[in-house]
């Protein structure tokens, strides 16, 4: 959906639309966004739970055992494959529940589908809670992933569609403000039910249903979005609905748009399913730039952090509870920063914000792989103070991530696709965002374990990829209204535009 509040934009030469900001659109954009609660508090629950002891012994005494040996290797202690697999087992159920994700949105509309999401995640959350053994454990995780698939999808979509085109960015970053608030509610969860025997890991596990219970009752009283009802042939409601969320009548422009968009799809869908048009030449532009944003945002080595951060700062010499509170802090850094992209994105854009974390990253990757090379041995710990400076330094690189990669990897791909293929387009993004945080969450202790301090050398390298993507392939998006990407984004760009003409020659030769 496009959106805007003036006729004109003398500043970026955009078109807009009449209107203004109404409490509904923020209402519905934060009910929205506790989608991303739900993926932010399992995110931080889990790297918390496997550093607890009494679950340890209940499910996993081999790594229990490890962990207490006198003279285990500091990097490997939490190797354990089946470990692992409780944390990944979920990323791996999401993987594959996006991309029916997808066609719930289409069909259902983006409201459903995340009332979806809700109840597969309070039934994933009850499982994990009363888990009596790994099965039943890895069956919750399992629950909880189809509702991640389910909520990741249509979030982000719900969000871009019902914003304003100038401040679109900042509401869809409310999904990501969410996922950071979602990881230091789980981490303080985790450090006060740490000192709860032998169940403590109980309350984190079952605390997942809060946020579940928040969107399923959130998810009605909210509506759904202009776009989505005129796709589905709801014109009527379609447009009372545009009314509502943009509090004028004076909206004939801003639905003749959504109105042209949607007849544009539903023409091409008769022609070729979202999923074959995808393989077309011209559509390559946006899925390239949607699957590098999930595939960059999983190697800046992020989730590796936040998954277990407790973990991580054991293996550096803190006690389990210091490690606990370590990732408390790390998470209230992750959730300040956010703010900053929600009050920056619109103002300098996408790629300033990119960049500028690269650089940032680099240097906080690359100090820290030197100090743990230097300091952190096999079977000896770092002293007090250069333990302290690596938690200084993941803050800064966790600060730079939070206003940067991780809003955008959700943003950019949710307003960059046109109609006929932006389901189907998003899927493939949250597919590939899945996927590799699921290879990382299955790989990381693993990684750890070989590599030792170079881990983080190896992220650093890819984070050099990410500043050179960035600069050469891709666009602002900054203003653009939804619905007009491809004539002023990729149709301009200096690589991308040879796409569409190759697109548009081939359309003249059929004619």
């Amino acid at each position: 959906m496009a959106g805007g509040f003036v006729a004109a934009d003398g500043k970026t030469g955009h078109r807009q639309f009449k209107g203004k900001i109404t409490w509904y659109v923020w209402i519905c954009g934060i009910i929205a966004a506790t989608c991303g609660l739900m993926f932010g508090y399992d995110i931080g629950i889990s790297g918390g739970v496997t550093a607890m002891d009494d679950f340890l012994v209940r499910f996993f005494p081999t790594v229990y055992a490890r962990k207490h040996r006198a003279k285990e290797n500091n990097y490997c202690k939490f190797d354990d494959q089946r470990l692992q697999l409780f944390t990944s087992s979920l990323y791996l159920a999401a993987l594959v529940t996006s991309l029916g994700a997808s066609m719930a949105c289409t069909r259902f509309g983006r409201k459903r589908t995340m009332q979806a999401a809700s109840v597969f995640f309070l039934i994933g959350a009850g499982l994990c809670a009363g888990a009596v053994n790994i099965a039943m454990l890895i069956i919750g995780r399992i629950s909880l992933g189809v509702g991640v698939g389910f909520g990741n999808q249509a979030a982000p979509l719900f969000l871009s569609e019902i914003a304003p085109a100038h401040i679109r960015g900042a509401l869809n970053i409310l999904f990501q403000l969410n996922v950071t608030i979602g990881i230091l509610v789980a981490n303080i969860v985790n450090y006060y039910t740490s000192n709860i025997h032998p169940v403590g890991w109980r309350y984190s596990l079952g605390g997942a249903a809060v946020p579940a219970a928040i969107l399923f009752l959130g998810s009605l009283v909210i509506t759904e979005t202009p776009t989505s009802l005129v796709e589905r042939g709801h014109r009527v409601a379609g447009r009372a609905m545009l009314e509502r969320i943009r509090g004028t009548k004076e909206v004939d422009e801003e639905f003749d748009e959504i109105n042209s968009a949607c007849e544009t799809a539903a023409a091409l869908c008769a022609e070729e399913k979202p999923f074959r048009r995808l393989r077309r030449r011209e559509s390559r532009p946006p899925l390239v730039i949607a699957i590098l944003m999930q595939v960059f945002q999983q190697f800046t080595g992020i989730n590796a952090i936040m998954f277990y951060a407790p973990v991580l700062f054991q293996t550096m010499g803190f006690e389990s509870n210091a490690s606990l509170l370590s990732a408390v802090v790390t998470g209230g850094v992750n959730v300040i920063s956010t703010l900053v992209s929600i009050i920056l994105v619109d103002k300098i854009g996408r790629r300033k914000l990119l960049l500028e974390a690269c650089v940032q990253m680099l240097i906080a990757q690359v100090t820290v792989g030197g100090i743990m090379w230097v300091q952190v041995k096999d079977n000896n710990n770092p002293s007090h103070s250069w333990a302290l400076a690596i938690v200084v330094l993941i803050c800064v690189y966790v600060s730079s991530f939070a206003w940067s990669w991780g809003p955008m990897g959700w943003l950019i791909p949710s307003e960059t696709f046109p109609l006929a293929t932006r389901t189907a387009g998003f899927s493939c993004a949250v597919s590939a965002n899945m996927f590799f945080t699921f290879v990382i969450a299955q790989a990381f202790l693993s990684m750890m374990c070989t590599m030792r301090a170079f881990i983080f050398f190896f992220f650093a390298i890819c984070i050099v990829l990410m500043g050179l993507f960035v600069l050469t392939l891709l666009p602002e998006t900054k203003g653009v209204p939804i619905d007009e990407m491809v004539d002023r984004v990729w149709r301009r760009h200096w690589f991308w535009k040879r796409f569409f003409a190759d697109a548009d020659e081939a359309k003249i030769n059929n004619c």
